[in-house]
């Protein structure tokens, strides 16, 4: 292929109008949200000396994440995702024009700051599963990794721009200045969002409420073991990654002799290795798979932190930022990139919120944990275990696969209507699903190996219990049943069934004898 081609192929989803306007918008509101941050934490250091104040700004802007990304993945998925947005772009304009009143009339105290970041947080949390939900409806299935690596540049961008900016506006014009610039941009993503015509999604009377949603997102990703894998790996990972951003702090200021602007200057570093990388991504990828990219992004990254072991000088440390923040965003959206392509959208809100659960506990716990190691045995000997960690987790998981993300999730719709006498409440339940096989007893170890896979297909798509029994006084005559929660959620099932599924219930039926399909019955609970 020619690198003309290779290299356009970076900026291929682009191409897509809905996607590029949406993602300018993005990056955009994130450069003012890093300016929000920038006023708000400079802020609290003229209204208190505490630590304990500084602290508590980080702290509630992150832990509405951990509270609320299950939450806000189910609201994803049973709410319209573009109103949705639209809402939570209003809520964090106006925790910013609040902001910039209460700064301008110099009414803002240390608690209304805390208060505010802390609403602000839980926007953050729930536009984050919402957004990424949205992305596979705006591009085609070829350009997803290439959408979730641009997401991801997008971020970088406004990571490289956004402090700097809300800093030089701080110092220049004030932090009312600051918030209302912030304003701004949240106004752009709205319009953005109010221009995009998102198809309306087809009203079958099935709609799930919260509490019912929340089961069912708890359920798939029980029953699915290509999330477990993509979980896996993601936690291993950035539990030992987690230890060069714990540590940089102290790196720059104790190993390095930095000031605080050297650290920014690192920080910046990180970013802009980050965009390089989404620049060459595409020719990675041609080049690896997803295993072998999480691979690489380990290496590199253990290699940046044995680098910074030896207190190298302070343009080669920032060399090595620039490679960590190239491996950063290959592990990003590589783990990103295979959680999108094998979630099917009824639950892709609620998946990626689950992923982004383990993401932050995994970095939140790794933290702490390389913390209380370093005030063990010293900065540098803990750089070393977490590299030494990296690398050795990396080539051991590396046997465990990620999925490819090449089934074809689309709903199938190939499961008929259930017979009725008469019509049945939705909330009724449980519901038994009763599918009669006859099976040669030669043929039963094969079909019970289909059967174990169709097993965790249910179990996806909605049941709580499951099991295959034979008859007594017929040894081919075997009984495959399972239960739904209610008759609303088996009418789902329906509707959830997809490609992908449908060949796997193929491949269970091709061992049926009958003349005709297996005997279904649905039974309701009296």
């Amino acid at each position: 292929m020619p690198e003309t081609q290779k290299a356009a192929g970076a900026f291929a989803p682009l191409r897509q109008p809905v996607f590029a306007v949406l993602w300018a918008a993005t990056v955009l509101g994130n450069v003012g949200s890093f300016m929000r941050d920038v006023a708000s934490s400079w802020l609290v250091t003229d209204l208190s000396a505490s630590p304990t104040a500084v602290a508590l700004i980080q702290t509630a802007a992150t832990l509405p994440i951990f509270l609320l990304a299950i939450p806000a993945g189910v609201l994803s998925d049973i709410l319209d995702r573009r109103r949705f947005l639209i809402f939570v772009q209003v809520l964090l304009a106006a925790v910013s024009g609040t902001l910039l009143v209460l700064s301008h009339t110099g009414s803002l105290t240390v608690e209304y700051l805390i208060a505010l970041t802390f609403v602000g947080g839980i926007g953050a949390a729930l536009m984050g599963p919402t957004w990424q939900s949205i992305v596979p409806e705006l591009v085609p299935r070829s350009d997803l990794k290439g959408a979730v690596a641009l997401n991801s540049l997008g971020i970088n961008i406004a990571r490289s721009i956004g402090p700097a900016a809300g800093g030089l506006i701080l110092a220049s014009f004030g932090a009312a200045a600051t918030y209302g610039l912030d304003v701004l941009s949240y106004a752009f993503v709205i319009a953005a969002l109010l221009w995009w015509k998102r198809p309306a999604a087809v009203d079958s009377g099935l709609s799930e409420n919260f509490l019912g949603a929340f089961r069912a997102g708890l359920r798939y990703t029980r029953a699915s073991k290509e999330l477990h894998v993509v979980l896996l790996r993601a936690a291993v990972f950035f539990l030992f990654a987690s230890s060069v951003w714990a540590l940089l702090p102290l790196v720059a200021r104790q190993m390095l002799g930095g000031t605080a602007s050297f650290y920014g200057i690192l920080l910046g570093a990180v970013g802009a290795g980050a965009i390089g990388g989404a620049l060459v991504m595409p020719r990675l990828r041609a080049r690896l798979d997803a295993d072998g990219m999480l691979l690489l992004a380990a290496l590199l990254t253990a290699g940046v932190m044995g680098g910074l072991v030896f207190a190298p000088p302070q343009w080669l440390a920032v060399a090595l930022l620039l490679v960590l923040g190239l491996g950063w965003i290959i592990a990003l959206t590589t783990l990103n990139g295979v959680a999108q392509s094998i979630l099917p959208n009824w639950v892709r809100g609620r998946g990626l919120a689950v992923y982004l659960t383990v993401f932050n506990g995994a970095m939140a716990a790794g933290s702490l944990g390389w913390g209380l190691v370093a005030q063990q045995i010293g900065v540098p000997f803990t750089l070393v275990a977490g590299a030494v960690g990296l690398v050795v987790t990396g080539l051991v998981f590396h046997r465990v696969r990620l999925p490819a993300g090449e089934a074809d999730l689309q709903a199938s719709n190939h499961w008929p209507e259930p017979l009725l006498t008469e019509p049945v409440a939705h909330d009724r339940g449980p519901v038994m699903i009763q599918v009669e096989y006859r099976i040669r007893k030669e043929d039963r170890p094969a079909f019970l190996a289909a059967m174990k896979k169709l097993s965790l297909e249910r179990r996806r798509d909605g049941a709580y219990a499951w099991g295959v029994h034979e008859h007594t006084a017929d040894a081919e005559r075997v009984m495959e049943w399972f239960l739904v929660e209610s008759w609303a959620e088996h009418l789902r099932q329906h509707h959830r069934v997809s490609h992908a599924d449908a060949d796997l219930q193929a491949e269970a039926l091709r061992f049926h004898m009958g003349p005709g399909k297996p005997e279904v019955h649905h039974f309701l609970a009296l």
